[in-house]
């Protein structure tokens, strides 16, 4: 063992080695400070150290700004065309309510007395002059109550009328009644014409048609009734609507007090002598299109609107990029989602309404209509289409039994079936829950034997769901009750025929479903099995 005077020498040593230890490592140190290597590898360090946080501050700054500007850019360029696919819209809501008014107003001469009568003849008798004006009245009052019109009557050279002239336009008008409505007709091949803004009267729209060369019919209503024509979306519920005229004096606008005023000049000056364009600068973003006679559809949203949001998010996106400075790498991939977010965003926003059934992958009901009569309206009667409209035999029976979420699986498989049988040219739609319609557009080679080519794609598509069945033991079969209009032979436009071919669909479910029937035919023609 070793002995307290050995412990203390021991000690001691311990001590004195300890002390040496400290020392030379304080020197060490000291004579390190005083090293010009080592104080140019510590510049260096600062040196890296300052440059790393300089080059993450400018590349944030950098990206940030970039950012900034793609955003900025994207947003204008998704705004710009929405705006103009609105526009778009919006004259062709303007466009169909005029052809709808026009043609309302033709139904005015299925009455014979309405085109042969001529109030200005003198040799007319007194009594069946009465009874023929009569008459008349009778059915303008009738077609009258169509449409909230404030005018809808015949007026005559001598400026007699019939039917239903307001006392305002009677007051407006004066004596030269007739006069000034025969100046309003413009289109010398249809013998009519729309006007608005007589005597800066600019509360009402005048449409005129030529009877006779004594006789003409005319049909006003209220400016503010277009409101209905140019519904804005709510994602939109900013932007500015107006229809204005060729010297660009508004006769409708979605902002109080505007109706008969100039357009903006700010507004005007963006858009002078284009008939379609969408033009953006620093203060606004202004898209047109013409429509009817000389009309113009303005749509207009000041720019700083547009970038409302963008301006907000600056603020915040700088401050972040501030603290993506200081904390670089665990703020890196942060930072990227920040400013990338903005974009997504308004991207998602400014989708046009889905057109797609989700479920089967085809139109949805809306979008098939809108599609079906867009291409009615400008069919010719010599043209080919069939509608075919289709309802799932036994559905019910899926569903109670098996569960709607297999139910769901039929309906998507019901969709590729008709994207199969048909050609990208038809229009497939989704009407019902278990109700499908097909627009046919596609043409075959035989023009001659358009309605075998109809009968074929039955006959086809009752095979295709034939081979589709439901449950694991077959008990439920999913077959096709069809009922086919024909273009002009069952109808002309989406109302008709879609009554026509719903009609011929019920005759298919009481023969026995699983086949298909022709509109107007006695029998149905099944499908062969």
């Amino acid at each position: 063992m070793m002995t307290h005077s050995q412990r203390q020498k021991t000690g001691g040593s311990t001590v004195l080695c300890g002390t040496a230890l400290f020392r030379y490592v304080r020197y060490d140190m000291a004579a390190t400070e005083n090293r010009p290597g080592l104080k140019r590898l510590k510049r260096v360090k600062y040196l890296m150290g300052i440059s790393y946080v300089l080059i993450v501050v400018g590349a944030i700054v950098i990206v940030s700004m970039l950012a900034l500007q793609k955003t900025d850019q994207v947003l204008k360029d998704k705004v710009n065309s929405l705006v103009a696919s609105l526009n778009v819209q919006m004259k062709l809501n303007m466009d169909s309510y005029l052809s709808r008014m026009e043609t309302i107003g033709t139904l005015a001469f299925a009455a014979q007395e309405t085109y042969t009568y001529d109030a200005t003849d003198p040799d007319n008798d007194e009594y069946e002059a009465l009874q023929t004006e009569k008459a008349i009245s009778d059915k303008l009052y009738s077609l009258c109550i169509m449409e909230n019109f404030v005018d809808y009557g015949i007026v005559y050279r001598n400026n007699h009328a019939i039917g239903k002239i307001s006392n305002g336009t009677i007051n407006l008008f004066g004596d030269d009644m007739f006069t000034e409505f025969e100046g309003m007709i413009t289109r010398q091949r249809t013998r009519d014409g729309w006007a608005a803004g007589y005597q800066d009267n600019f509360k009402r729209i005048y449409y005129v048609k030529r009877i006779h060369e004594n006789a003409l019919l005319v049909i006003s209503f209220y400016t503010a009734e277009l409101e209905r024509v140019f519904d804005n979306p709510e994602t939109m519920s900013e932007m500015e609507i107006r229809l204005t005229n060729q010297n660009h004096d508004i006769l409708y606008s979605n902002l109080p007090d505007e109706v008969g005023e100039p357009l903006p000049e700010a507004v005007a000056e963006m858009i002078r002598d284009r008939n379609a364009a969408t033009v953006m600068d620093d203060n606004y973003l202004v898209s047109v299109d013409s429509c009817g006679d000389d009309w113009y559809v303005v749509c207009s949203i000041p720019t700083k609107i547009i970038l409302k949001e963008k301006n907000e998010m600056q603020y915040y996106i700088w401050m972040t990029a501030v603290l993506a400075a200081i904390l670089a790498a665990l703020f890196g991939i942060w930072l990227t989602l920040r400013l990338t977010s903005p974009v997504e965003t308004i991207v998602s926003n400014l989708d046009s309404k889905a057109h797609i059934d989700q479920l089967t992958g085809i139109l949805n009901k809306r979008s098939f209509e809108d599609y079906t009569t867009g291409r009615l309206s400008g069919a010719l009667t010599i043209e080919n289409h069939a509608m075919i409209l289709l309802d799932v035999d036994n559905f019910k029976g899926v569903n109670d039994t098996l569960g709607h979420a297999y139910g769901d699986q039929v309906l998507s498989k019901i969709g590729s079936i008709l994207r199969a049988e048909f050609s990208t040219e038809d229009y497939l739609g989704r009407i019902g829950g278990d109700e499908f319609c097909i627009f046919m557009n596609q043409v075959p080679e035989d023009r001659d034997g358009y309605e075998d080519f109809v009968r074929f794609k039955c006959e086809s598509l009752c095979e295709a769901f034939r081979s589709n069945y439901t449950g694991e033991d077959g008990t439920y079969k999913v077959s096709a009750s069809i009922g086919v209009a024909i273009f002009g032979k069952d109808g002309s436009d989406f109302a008709t025929l879609y009554a026509a071919a719903d009609q011929a669909l019920y005759h298919s479910k009481e023969k026995g479903k699983d086949t298909y029937t022709f509109a107007g035919e006695e029998d149905a023609h099944e499908a062969q099995g």
